[in-house]
């Protein structure tokens, strides 16, 4: 009893200290990863600028290279044709008209006052960068409200409960200022593993299904507030687990094919005619607990349709709809050990969850020794809740139970029915 005290402070000194460590590494990777990221694009934005300067460059040099070729090409011309003149002039009387034809039929065959077009300098490119220092101000802006430190999160995981093959996982806000959008819920297993994410939304609480009985899986939550992206801080990870078997349908029953959990049950075509009750592999409900079935797909309405639970199972019942047990038809109609309620849930349709809850109501002493299986008056009070609505009954059995069975029967194929 003295180690519990002793360890709370040690606890939390190991919590301060082992989350500032984790933040401290997350804002020293995410600035690491965002300065990376930064220094790219700005790689890239200038490499695009200067690609661009080029080929501006490159369009404009090009006629202006050909104007300076034809330009030094009269010029050199015009230079041979002047040496050649002087050279006519002064050689030799017998040369001097010989040369001074060639000459003249040279010097009229070239156009020395023709020259290509110059552009004026107001019609020559003049490269030049439009910089500003916008993105500067925003950039700087931005950075200084960019990342949070907090103590504590807004929402903190409040309670787990262990149903059969899950863990039903509620949370609270513990900020009055934090106006919650979505909640975001993630879990792994406590050894190893990545977090996932189990749930998105408004609620909060949420059955995790498909869980290992007997494993340690860590949950935690956080929120996105109102108008924002980005999600707050992690609850602290809480440890939950289950140790109740996950609810399986009996594999083998003619009509209905299984899913690879066995938790899906559908109603197949195969036998059409008669295909009996499918029950669960095992008494896997207990009282105190919440047995949902979620419907799928559907298919045609018959009045034999069942969907509950019950006491044992008889092989060549066709519905549920009978002695020792409680069901509620496809239309809506509830029996209680093969008599029909007066009171009547909706009619269950594609998407409905049907909830089964119950809970012992005390009629002791039910023998001389309180023994359940002994017999006598035994009474649960089930809830069966459909859409908006529920129904409220005592449920009296000539024999005390401490688990029981579920099943349904569907006359018509097309029916899926997850159990959980």
């Amino acid at each position: 009893s003295l180690l519990l005290p002793l360890s709370l402070p040690l606890l939390s000194l190991l919590q301060v200290r082992g989350s500032s460590s984790q933040a401290r590494e997350g804002l020293k990777r995410h600035f690491s990863e965002l300065q990376t990221a930064v220094t790219r694009l700005l790689t890239e934005r200038l490499s695009v600028l200067l690609s661009e300067v080029d080929v501006i460059e490159q369009d404009s040099v090009r006629p202006l290279d050909d104007c300076q070729k034809l330009i030094e090409h009269g010029v050199n011309t015009a230079d041979e044709l002047l040496r050649e003149g002087e050279v006519a002039i002064r050689c030799g009387l017998g040369e001097k008209e010989d040369k001074l034809g060639s000459f003249t039929k040279k010097a009229l065959q070239i156009q020395l006052d023709s020259l290509p077009e110059v552009p004026v300098l107001v019609d020559v490119p003049c490269v030049s960068a439009q910089l500003d220092d916008s993105l500067l101000y925003a950039l700087r802006d931005r950075v200084s409200r960019h990342g949070s430190v907090s103590s504590h999160p807004p929402v903190q995981i409040e309670e787990l409960q262990e149903r059969p093959g899950s863990v039903l996982v509620r949370w609270c806000k513990v900020d009055d200022e934090f106006a919650v959008q979505d909640y975001r819920l993630q879990y792994r297993r406590s050894v190893s593993g990545q977090y996932e994410d189990t749930y998105i939304g408004p609620e909060q609480e949420f059955l995790v299904l498909h869980l290992d009985p007997h494993t340690d899986h860590l949950f935690r939550v956080c929120a996105r507030g109102e108008g924002r992206t980005e999600w707050s801080p992690w609850s602290v990870p809480q440890t939950g687990y289950t140790t109740l078997a996950p609810h399986e349908w009996c594999p083998g029953s003619e009509g209905y094919i299984l899913s690879s959990r066995r938790n899906i049950a559908m109603r197949s075509d195969s036998s059409p005619s008669k295909a009996g009750v499918l029950y669960s592999n095992a008494p896997t409900y207990f009282c105190g607990q919440t047995l949902t079935f979620k419907i799928s797909a559907t298919g045609q309405v018959d009045k034999r349709d069942s969907i509950g639970v019950c006491v044992g199972c008889e092989g060549e019942a066709e519905s549920l709809q009978r002695d020792q047990a409680v069901c509620i038809s496809t239309n809506g109609a509830v029996f209680v050990n093969g008599k029909e309620m007066t009171n009547q849930l909706p009619s269950i349709t594609l998407g409905s969850a049907v909830t089964f809850d119950m809970e012992v109501v005390n009629l002791l002493p039910i023998s001389n020794n309180n023994n359940l299986s002994d017999g006598g008056n035994f009474k649960l009070r089930v809830t069966i809740g459909s859409g908006n609505r529920e129904v409220v009954f005592d449920w009296l059995l000539d024999q005390g139970v401490d688990c029981l069975f579920f099943g349904c029967s569907l006359a018509h194929p097309g029916w899926k029915v997850l159990v959980f």
